[in-house]
């Protein structure tokens, strides 16, 4: 069973929305991913048809997707609306990561219906990801993740190779949450 959605505490969204990002080609997983960053995109076909479409948009737009995935999430807003806020956070007790975000972009028009989040001041990474779910004219449903990033962090610098492996399989976690 996924983790509720926490509200975010009022100091610590204070303190995200004064901050600035911790890159500077923000909204760049909508167009061609900057040179400089590790780029990653997985991608899975979820289903066919308006109900799997409608399904995956609403797992999408209220963090589904990353609480289904084993991460918990604490937002400045229930649903992901552009410029809130959150804290995803992975790993237990004083081994839990704290990865600060801030909505980039909304992509809601029927067809398409997902969102970016660019990393914020204290998160391990430095970069943007992207979670998209597409209906095509054939009705197939398929399920994308895009992201890059480079390390922002001692610990993910020292973790080089093995930190890009943990969020290939993050990834792929976040691929199987909106298949079930």
């Amino acid at each position: 069973m996924a983790d509720r959605l926490r509200q975010l505490a009022e100091a610590d969204e204070r303190r995200l929305l004064d901050a600035a990002f911790s890159y500077p080609e923000v909204g760049a997983t909508a167009g061609t991913l900057p040179a400089g960053y590790h780029h990653m995109s997985v991608s899975s076909r979820i289903g066919s048809g308006a109900d799997v479409f409608d399904r995956a948009r609403q797992a999408i737009l209220s963090w589904q997707v990353q609480l289904r995935s084993g991460a918990r999430v604490a937002s400045s807003a229930s649903t992901v609306v552009s410029g809130a806020v959150a804290v995803v956070s992975l790993g237990v007790g004083p081994l839990r990561l704290h990865a600060p975000v801030r909505i980039v972009e909304v992509i809601d028009d029927g067809r398409q219906a997902g969102f970016s989040y660019g990393t914020l001041p204290g998160h391990p990474e430095c970069g943007e990801e992207r979670f998209v779910v597409d209906r095509a004219a054939d009705d197939a449903v398929t399920f994308t993740v895009t992201a890059f990033s480079r390390p922002g962090s001692l610990l993910t610098r020292v973790g080089g190779p093995a930190a890009r492996i943990a969020q290939r399989l993050m990834a792929e976690r976040y691929l199987r949450a909106l298949r079930s």
